[in-house]
């Protein structure tokens, strides 16, 4: 089976480099959710910059991962002093290691607090899609994507957990979530 690419987006309230005290919780957590994240099966790898300090983005080496992108709507700033947004790309075995890895342990703490450091855009916040074996997603991939699902909803090209696709572009879901999950999901036992 292909790896499963996934790309989160999220406007901060404030720059990275603000030193009030929710900017930095939102950092130290988000250390130890990337070294959570990093021993959940099926977590294949994810884009870490060459040296890189916080903050610093879109100057960074990203190797394989590509030049550093960002969707068309962020409108906050783009130097290390400016720049307000997180985001994530990673590869992973299949659909459900990646649902349980965000919707279990510290990531699941860190969403339960996601408007103390989020702002509200109305976008999506993470796209998924298949990507070909031996082939490393681009953030520019992930941009592309995230915004094709926002202008046209989920589809075998950009989904999410709700509405999933498999490899081969068939609806797929994970048992219990979303209206493509198993259809077992909904019956009495």
């Amino acid at each position: 089976m292909p790896p499963l690419a996934l790309y989160t987006f999220g406007v901060l309230k404030s720059p990275l480099a603000d030193p009030a005290p929710l900017t930095r919780e939102f950092y130290d957590i988000g250390e130890a959710v990337y070294r959570e994240i990093g021993r959940h099966p099926g977590y294949l790898g994810r884009a870490e910059a060459a040296g890189g300090d916080r903050g610093m983005l879109f100057e960074a080496d990203w190797g394989a991962w590509g030049e550093f992108a960002v969707p068309t709507w962020y409108g906050k700033g783009l130097t290390v002093e400016t720049t307000a947004l997180a985001t994530t790309l990673s590869l992973w075995t299949d659909l459900r290691s990646a649902f349980d890895a965000v919707y279990t342990g510290l990531h699941r703490e860190a969403l339960n607090r996601r408007y103390d450091w989020f702002e509200r855009t109305g976008r999506p916040a993470y796209v998924f899609w298949w990507v070909s074996d031996g082939v490393t997603p681009t953030w520019q991939d992930g941009v592309s994507r995230l915004e094709h699902l926002h202008d046209h909803g989920s589809a075998p090209h950009a989904f999410t957990f709700q509405e999933a696709f498999g490899p081969e572009g068939a609806p797929t879901g994970i048992e219990g979530v979303g209206p493509k999950s198993d259809q077992s999901a909904g019956k009495e036992a």
